[in-house]
């Protein structure tokens, strides 16, 4: 005969068991996966682009009766730009697009930075003028502010330097747009042309030789000029390449 006590406990059991089975398992089932963050929404392109620098800068130098008479060199802060030229006793300016190699940005912009040229008023001029020599104008604006600075000769080395700079920027692209002529229409003059460019590239007078070597492996093989001057080529490149 069964103890009554003992059959209660086992109903009630019966009960308790039933009851948990029933509950919904979603409730006791736990994901423990780590949940993964959501990404930030990623910004927008507009937003990471810098904007441009709107910093102009201009060289100009002016002497009526040297062979090329004038020159302007505009450029951005990329060292983009172009340069306008004129021969004496013309009244058409040549204009050629020009683009600073990054050796020769970087003297430039260096020697701006050094001048402290937008923040500064100084009179480049030396006491002693050399007029006879041609005029020097230095121009820079970065929007908000402007300067111009003129002078024949200047004591201040920076910018004695940059005016030097920028003569070798002009003499080099002047160069190119000669020999680029001469191959096109008087390839006569490639030898005595090639002759001025040793000569400029021994006195330390181009802005950045390497720029010189893509037209020079081109006139090496150009049968439209001379042999001479194909020759010739070929000696300079291997000067700068050395």
């Amino acid at each position: 005969m069964r103890n009554p006590i003992s059959t209660l406990l086992l109903a009630a059991l019966f009960i308790l068991s039933t009851a948990f089975l029933s509950l919904p398992q979603d409730q006791t089932k736990r994901n423990d996966r780590p949940q993964e963050a959501k990404a930030p929404p990623a910004q927008r392109r507009e937003d990471n682009k810098k904007l441009p620098d709107p910093t102009r800068y201009s060289y100009e130098f002016t002497k009526a009766e040297f062979l090329i008479s004038h020159v302007v060199i505009e450029h951005d802060a990329l060292g983009r730009g172009k340069i306008t030229f004129e021969h004496r006793g013309e009244d058409i300016p040549i204009v050629e697009p020009i683009e600073l190699s990054i050796s020769a940005l970087g003297r430039v912009l260096g020697l701006w930075t050094g001048l402290r040229f937008l923040d500064s008023n100084e009179n480049y001029q030396s006491p002693k003028s050399f007029a006879h020599l041609g005029t020097y104008k230095l121009y820079m604006e970065d929007g908000q502010r402007r300067r111009t600075a003129e002078f024949n000769w200047s004591n201040n080395k920076q910018a004695w330097s940059l005016a030097n700079e920028y003569r070798r920027v002009s003499d080099q692209a002047i160069l190119i747009f000669n020999i680029k002529l001469a191959r096109e229409m008087q390839p006569l003059n490639a030898p005595q042309l090639l002759d001025e460019m040793e000569m400029r590239l021994t006195g330390d007078g181009l802005s950045d030789p390497y720029q010189l070597v893509p037209l020079l492996n081109e006139l090496k093989t150009d049968e439209r000029i001379p042999l001479i001057a194909r020759n010739h080529a070929i000696r300079i490149l291997k000067k700068i390449e050395k």
